[in-house]
Order: structure tokens, then C-alpha cells, then sequence
């Protein structure tokens, strides 16, 4: 039988493709969070466009540098994705406290998070009305990076490599990897 669903409750029908790691720099400062809202938008030139809430640290070094990466995670990446998705970095360095490694990206300012199996890097296209009205950041990827021992060809290919497979996030803290489904760790402070 069908019933029918709260309309504020709709987008958890969709599958929003794997989580990834959303990272920033301005002033001298770098930042990483969790980002389940990201998605493909356009093929030539490449777009993305990823959600960015209005309070976040991640959002102001954006808006400054005007740049981002996203990076496409591991299920062996699993607590450091929840942890960072849960903690600000406005007072904390993330990047220290949840152990995670960073290396330079080739065209814009912001890291790539190491261990990840897909790296987007981008710079935003200035849509001031949809970033303040939906948080909704419009970027082209100005360069792409795959992990090339699960990449075949043209798509991804684990060949039994569990640990490597991305993660997704389902709403209320759920996450599946290859489809089993695991409840969210707790964040633990390193």
C-alpha cells in the first residue's frame, strides 16, 4: 500500500551517490568536511555542485577562495567521515584530530585528503542568488584524480578491494558500503 511522506521528508527517497570530502583553504587556513549533497551537473566542460551549509567554516574559506575539492572517500575512511561530517573546524584543526593526510592539488589551493579513491578539484562558478538562497555551490572541476588500482577503463572495478569501495550516507546517520548497512560510528577524538 502506498502512503504518502512529509514533503520536508522527500530527498531521502533519492540516492545522492557516495558521501565525499568536501576541503577548503583561505587565509592560511584549511578545512575538510562531509558532504552527501554533491553531484554531477554537466559534462563539457565538467560541473559539480555540492551543498555547503551557511554557518560552516568550510562555506567562509570557500567563499574567500572561491575554490574546493571533493574527494570520494573509503569504507575504510568510515569514522574519519563521520567524525569530520560531526565537528566544526572553526576552533579545531580536523585534519589533526581525526588523523587524516592531506597532499597539494594541482590547480587550486584547497588539499586532496590521501587514501580517498576519487579527487575532484574545483573552482566556483559565481551564482551569489542560488549559494545564498540554497547553499547549492556551482563549481567546474578544472582537474580529476582516480585511484588507478580500482579503476578500469572507464569505471570503477574493487575486484574484491572491500576496503576500498565509497561510502553513502543515508539521513539519520545510516551509511551502506557495497550494500551492507552500518550505523555511524561515534566521532573519537585521536
Amino acid at each position: 500500500m502506498r502512503v504518502p511522506l512529509e514533503l520536508r521528508r522527500a530527498y531521502k527517497l533519492l540516492n545522492h551517490g557516495p558521501t565525499t570530502l568536501v576541503t577548503s583553504a583561505a587565509h592560511g587556513r584549511t578545512n575538510v568536511m562531509a558532504a552527501a549533497w554533491a553531484m554531477p551537473l554537466d559534462f563539457d566542460p565538467p560541473k559539480v555542485a555540492v551543498v555547503i551549509a551557511e554557518a560552516t567554516f568550510t562555506r567562509e574559506l570557500v567563499e574567500a577562495s572561491g575554490e574546493f575539492t571533493l574527494c570520494v572517500p573509503t569504507r575504510a575512511q568510515l569514522e574519519q567521515v563521520y567524525a569530520v561530517g560531526s565537528a566544526s573546524g572553526r576552533e579545531e584543526d580536523k585534519w589533526a584530530l581525526y588523523r587524516l593526510h592531506s597532499s597539494p592539488a594541482s590547480r587550486v589551493q584547497a588539499p586532496l585528503v590521501e587514501g580517498c579513491v576519487g579527487w575532484l578539484e574545483c573552482r566556483v562558478l559565481s551564482e551569489p542568488d542560488v549559494q545564498r538562497k540554497y547553499d547549492l555551490f556551482i563549481a567546474e572541476v578544472v582537474a580529476a584524480w582516480v585511484e588507478d588500482s580500482v579503476w578500469k577503463g572507464t569505471g570503477w572495478d574493487f575486484g574484491g578491494a572491500e576496503e576500498l569501495r565509497s561510502v553513502h550516507h543515508m539521513a539519520g546517520g545510516v551509511f551502506f558500503t557495497t550494500g551492507e548497512r552500518v550505523q555511524a560510528p561515534k566521532p573519537e577524538k585521536k
